[in-house]
């Protein structure tokens, strides 16, 4: 995309306060001083075998940009490519997932577009408005806020598993729950406690969208390894070599800007570069909300888990401190120091 800041100079642009520039998890065009469009794109090949949990996760996916900006889902269109030979009723059912993920997220299916090609690929364009000065970005974290995650990681190497065959039955289960949700309340909770720095973890990992924040808000970020959550198997599955290609990109890639405690393994530092699909959002709560935040998420069984902080400095310094801390609506999760 470098090449194409030449043609659309964001100083040429006033009104897109989110674009070419630093990376983000979707475009931001202004349309008054109170309202502003949110618009994203997202689809991928198949990761789970059924094909309508395939739909509501890609949906569920591609929606997820527009919450970690801030925004509520308005409008969305299918962007699918199918194999001329797919049965009709499967085709079918891939986009029926994917209309009711996008009606549960309040917004409305508008039509879409659909080629042919020799393996399925599924998404959405979707369009949120948010309210330009309290749109959540990559940028915002600030010294002193409190890192905060709302889904456990571990699909990727989960979904590896289950594509190599040997992936238990009620693992694919709990991860198809997590891909499936949407971050529709945590996204309304983050808003109304103050957080202006916020992402969701997708492809590239929680250390690599972490880094990204990190970049963009000139900040270091501090995770807590002993408290960040993962699906139910995730360690067993790395032991068993189901790393995904894309998280040993990630590792190879952003590696050299994440520090370690020389006491995490070499296991463990797989599961937190894991590529994700359809992720939690990363949170920078300012601390002073963040009592009131976890007693809100509490009472509406909203699964948070505080994983870190952020510091001034640069980069991602990975500790192995922190305590398991299972939260209501997270049960089956494990920790880094045990299944």
């Amino acid at each position: 995309m470098r090449p194409l800041q030449a043609l659309f100079r964001p100083e040429e642009y006033p009104e897109l306060l989110v674009g070419l520039g630093a990376p983000d998890d979707a475009a931001v065009w202004r349309l008054s001083a109170d309202q502003a469009v949110v618009v994203t794109t997202d689809f991928f090949t198949p990761v789970v075998d059924g094909a309508y949990d395939y739909g509501a996760i890609a949906a569920a996916n591609a929606l997820s940009d527009l919450y970690a900006m801030g925004a509520r889902p308005i409008l969305a269109l299918n962007v699918a490519a199918m194999p001329p030979d797919l049965p009709v009723d499967l085709i079918g059912e891939i986009f029926r997932g994917g209309a009711e993920k996008v009606r549960q997220a309040g917004a409305v299916l508008a039509g879409g577009h659909t080629v042919q090609d020799q393996e399925p690929k599924f998404g959405l364009v979707a369009v949120g408005l948010a309210a330009p000065d309290r749109l959540m970005t990559k940028g915002g974290a600030r010294p002193g806020d409190v890192l905060v995650l709302t889904k456990p990681l571990g699909t990727g190497v989960t979904t590896t598993a289950l594509k190599r065959g040997i992936a238990e039955p009620e693992h694919i289960d709990q991860a198809i729950g997590w891909m499936s949700r949407l971050n529709a309340d945590a996204s309304a909770l983050a808003l109304e406690h103050g957080v202006r720095g916020a992402t969701d973890i997708t492809g590239y990992g929680m250390l690599g969208h972490g880094l990204e924040m990190a970049e963009a808000s000139g900040v270091r970020l501090v995770l807590q390894a002993r408290a960040i959550p993962f699906l139910a198997g995730a360690r067993a599955y790395v032991h068993a070599g189901c790393i995904p290609g894309g998280s040993a990109d990630n590792q190879v890639y952003f590696g050299p800007r994440v520090r370690f405690d020389p006491s995490i393994d070499e296991y463990s530092r797989s599961l937190l570069f894991d590529a994700q699909t359809s992720g939690g959002l990363l949170l920078c709560l300012p601390a002073n909300s963040q009592r009131a935040f976890l007693s809100a998420a509490a009472e509406r069984e909203l699964p948070v888990w505080v994983v870190g902080s952020v510091e001034p400095g640069e980069g991602i310094e990975v500790r192995d401190t922190g305590s398991p801390s299972p939260p209501a609506g997270g049960e089956g999760c494990m920790f880094l120091n045990g299944d």
